[in-house]
């Protein structure tokens, strides 16, 4: 059984708030995590590493990240000869400064372990992180071993799921590890293989491609997904890949309805499966707005805004009898 669904089944029991609250703020939530989690259990995933903080995908990144109380998360692909690396993009085009022309077309999937373990991928982001590397997943797996309360979310790029397996249960990190991807038959293989892990599906799209997305999981109960994560633009960005806004009112800040947040969050938590987001946006009060609306954890590249902002929220809105 994950080990989330027996804390998402107590909080179930106790979800209801006084009809006078529901009536004064109709645009939130009837449920707030604050009545129903303690801070220090709110999972902040680190997007790949600790966001804007660190260089992705690096040992130092993952370090800080547990340091802050987050989950990091790697992007797994896998070198020429089968080593499992975090890495995100196809390319060396962004991460690897001045690499050649030709190099710049090549991907992890194209050079040993040994020829990618000689590439600077942190001088591109500035000279205070010039000298790093990627090291193999193995590495980061033992740093884990043993520690418990450092986890560990795994999107999917281009790897094979038994040899990920064999090395998830040599270090006996099964439920640390959080694998996620876009696609629900990914994680439904993957619960196969180490069925006592952590599953995220993440869903990027306005309300008309999330809905029957969302129809589809529910036909199956949500199976082999112990998590789901749904990117949040505010309604004005920039962001090129933003999905187009669905029609709301003037003061719903997002591209997504409140409405259809706090009813996907309402469903999430009647099938035990936890409601992230991911908030596309550097602006720290998107975090206390979509907590209104029920959600239970957050994504972020600003781990640090993050981080502030939840502990703002639960101080605001202690009630006697609460933790913080």
């Amino acid at each position: 059984m994950s080990p989330l669904r027996p804390l998402l089944a107590s909080l179930l029991a106790t979800c209801a708030t006084p009809a006078l609250l529901r009536a004064a703020r109709p645009a939130a939530s009837d449920w707030n995590i604050v009545d129903h989690l303690p801070l220090e259990r709110v999972i902040v995933q680190g997007h790949r590493g600790v966001g804007h903080l660190a260089e992705e995908n690096t040992v130092e990144a993952f370090e800080l990240a547990w340091r802050m109380g987050l989950y990091p998360e790697s992007d797994l692909r896998m070198t020429k000869d089968g080593v499992i690396v975090p890495f995100h993009d196809n390319n060396f085009a962004r991460v690897v400064k001045d690499a050649s022309p030709e190099l710049k077309k090549k991907g992890v999937k194209d050079l040993t372990y040994a020829e990618l373990s000689k590439l600077d991928v942190g001088s591109w982001k500035g000279e205070q992180f010039k000298g790093r590397h990627v090291i193999p997943m193995a590495t980061i797996f033992g740093l884990m071993q043993g520690r418990p309360e450092r986890h560990l979310y795994m999107d999917i790029k281009s790897i094979e799921f038994p040899r990920l397996a064999a090395e998830v249960r040599k270090y006996g990190i099964q439920r640390q590890i959080v694998v996620a991807s876009s696609k629900v038959e990914e994680l439904r293989a993957w619960k196969a293989l180490v069925p006592e892990s952590e599953t995220l599906l993440w869903m990027h799209g306005n309300e008309a491609k999330l809905s029957p997305d969302l129809a589809a999981l529910r036909r199956t109960q949500f199976a082999g997904v112990t998590q789901l994560q749904i990117h949040v633009y505010p309604k004005t960005t920039n962001d090129t890949w933003a999905p187009p806004g669905d029609e709301s009112p003037a003061d719903n800040p997002f591209r997504l309805r409140n409405a259809f947040l706090v009813e996907t969050g309402r469903e999430l938590r009647a099938h035990g499966v936890l409601f992230q987001t991911f908030p596309y946006t550097d602006d720290p009060g998107v975090y206390a707005k979509l907590l209104d609306l029920g959600v239970m954890s957050f994504a972020t590249d600003h781990p640090d805004v993050t981080m502030r902002e939840l502990k703002a929220y639960y101080a605001a809105k202690k009630r006697p009898g609460t933790r913080d």
